[in-house]
């Protein structure tokens, strides 16, 4: 009985469908990224979970578009916020020391296709928050990657809205 309402209560909310742009997303190489190096996890598991946290990010800029728009999107390089001191911590644990020098930086190519296929917004972006530190906000309050993900959302807010035609 309560997975039969669950499951009614899944298909209510399937039926409201929010307007979204249709998001292709690659990640070209990620092993290769400037900055990509775990502190207590195996390198291919922190990878793995970087681009999952980007593909979040960027399918919550993907859902802020008009239905009808597709996104193309190729992140070339990822350089998180920090960098890693093998020796920082006690008995040798490596840790993720952040501070402003190490800011936050992403490279990808993007192409915006409006409902008729015409081309709205493309390019290559090589975008850096070096005023990352300076934003207000609890220290401790902070998720995993949300640095980088105020990034993408100050880009996009900038570059990509004003060209979307509601």
């Amino acid at each position: 009985m309560r997975n039969s309402i669950l499951a009614m209560t899944l298909l209510a909310w399937s039926g409201l469908s929010v307007a979204a742009a249709e998001l292709t997303l690659n990640f070209d190489d990620p092993k290769g990224f400037t900055d990509v190096r775990p502190t207590n996890d195996t390198r291919s598991r922190y990878s793995e979970r970087v681009v999952a946290a980007f593909t979040d990010s960027f399918n919550e800029l993907a859902a802020e578009m008009p239905a009808g728009y597709t996104w193309q999107v190729t992140v070339t390089d990822i350089d998180l916020a920090g960098d890693v001191d093998y020796f920082a911590g006690p008995a040798g644990q490596a840790l993720r020391i952040v501070k402003d020098i190490h800011s936050p930086a992403i490279r990808f190519t993007h192409q915006l296709l409006d409902a008729s296929g015409q081309t709205v917004l493309s390019g290559e972006v090589k975008e850096r928050d070096m005023g990352f530190l300076q934003r207000l906000g609890r220290a401790n309050s902070r998720k995993e990657f949300e640095f980088e993900h105020k990034m993408l959302e100050d880009w996009f807010n900038k570059t990509v809205k004003p060209a979307l035609n509601d």
